[in-house]
């Protein structure tokens, strides 16, 4: 009996007692006072009934707003089931499709109306079947699988990578009585993991080849130096015992040897510092000195090639704490490359040396030339080994390339840094930020 039938029923009960308190008070009215009180009882238990309809109607009320909620958690259930983006699917333990997501659907390429009652198994290459069926039973042990890889083809036969977990559905006995399947394709990442192998091997392939070419550098560099210096040597012995019994056409051979033999030195140098630094193997040796005599001496030096073409060349020293503790003679090298770079590709004008402090802990030396500039594009090269400023005028001028990556390494080793800001055809300026205490 439901509940408004229940309703019906107490009232029916109630009419029918009313009708016989009237008919008993009109035809026994001798017995009146027995029958008041029988139907009073009676009354009270049908007040107890009405109670008792109204909590049956209030539960009622409450089973309505719960079975409300679970249709609402239901609904919920399914929308986050059909919509979810990996593919999910519920089976019995022999594997039979029972219910399956749209993204199930979309992986297999088959309606999900479709699936219900096909084997999984089905979706399985016929070489993998029995490590699927090993799976499954493996299911029963251990209640669950996790980021099982296997290929998988879809209804029309392409195959997939596919990562697979899986877990039992239990009774209230704790008996498997089928399994949840998530089906996530990784087809994508298995391609772009691959390629990331790929790249991977390029790169060792890439470092094995420029260690070894820094190692061949460095043979060379070693192997061309000592007969150079011979070269050198006995020119330079050569000019000092017989310069007087030279022609002047010997004579400028002898200088001509020497000069040109000084300048392959500096190049077999500049390759064997690199080599050197590529390997990790050169050190910087830190003492206490002087920075503006550095400088001094730097452009003191350079001021012949300078002059040469008959440009200028600037000092700016302002700086009121000298000491700095740093490699003399890197720091020497690394300023050196970048002012005879600005000598060498300025034409006309000036270039210009200025020291200063950044602050107590930096200082900052700006090499500012007037020569053919940088364009943006190779700006972002010129730091990098045997590359220079692409461009057809740069063709006149001689080089190995080297200098500016020397000069990126070394302070790099410093805990120094370089900036770089450039106008094609307008010149370009250097700046080179130190720590005035350089720790290893």
């Amino acid at each position: 009996m439901n509940f408004d039938q229940f309703v019906c029923k107490v009232k029916g009960v109630r009419q029918q007692s009313d009708l016989l308190q009237d008919r008993i008070t009109q035809e026994i009215p001798e017995q009146e006072h027995l029958l008041v009180e029988t139907f009073d009882q009676l009354s009270t238990s049908l007040e107890e009934l009405y109670v008792a309809e109204e909590e049956l109607r209030q539960q009622n009320e409450q089973l309505v707003e719960y079975q409300q909620k679970i249709d609402k958690e239901r609904q919920r259930y399914q929308e986050l089931f059909d919509f979810a983006p990996d593919g999910y699917i519920i089976s019995d333990t022999y594997g039979k499709i029972l219910e399956a997501n749209r993204a199930a659907s979309q992986l297999l390429a088959i309606d999900k109306n479709r699936l219900a009652g096909k084997l999984l198994i089905s979706f399985v290459p016929q070489e993998r079947r029995g490590e699927f069926r090993k799976q499954i039973h493996c299911l029963y042990k251990k209640n669950q699988i996790k980021d099982w890889e296997i290929d998988l083809h879809n209804y029309h036969k392409t195959l997939f990578n596919c990562e697979i977990s899986a877990s039992t559905i239990n009774d209230n006995n704790g008996d498997c009585i089928g399994f949840r399947w998530l089906f996530r394709d990784v087809s994508a990442r298995k391609l772009a993991e691959a390629k990331i192998r790929f790249v991977e091997m390029q790169n060792f392939k890439l470092e094995q080849s420029s260690r070894l070419k820094s190692q061949i550098v460095a043979v060379l560099s070693h192997e061309l130096r000592t007969p150079l210096n011979a070269v050198i040597g006995f020119a330079d012995v050569l000019l000092r015992l017989n310069r007087s019994q030279l022609t002047p056409q010997s004579l400028n051979i002898v200088l001509t040897i020497i000069k040109n033999g000084k300048e392959l030195l500096k190049l077999i140098n500049s390759m064997l510092d690199f080599a050197r630094l590529e390997e990790g193997k050169l050190a910087i040796r830190l003492q206490q000195f002087n920075i503006k005599e550095l400088i001094k001496k730097i452009t003191e030096d350079l001021c012949f090639s300078a002059n040469q073409k008959k440009i200028g060349l600037d000092v700016h020293i302002n700086i009121q704490n000298v000491v700095v503790i740093n490699d003399p003679i890197r720091l020497q090298q690394l300023l050196t490359n970048i002012i005879i770079n600005a000598i060498k590709f300025t034409e006309e004008g000036t270039v210009s040396v200025e020291l200063k402090e950044l602050n107590q802990d930096k200082i900052i030396i700006t090499i500012k030339d007037t020569g053919i500039g940088i364009s943006e594009i190779d700006l972002k090269y010129i730091f990098q080994a045997f590359r220079q400023v692409d461009q057809s005028k740069t063709r006149n001028y001689q080089g190995t390339g080297l200098g500016l990556a020397i000069v990126k390494d070394l302070l790099d080793l410093m805990g120094g840094t370089i900036t770089v800001e450039s106008i094609l055809g307008e010149g370009s300026t250097f700046s080179v930020e130190l720590p005035r205490e350089v720790s290893c």
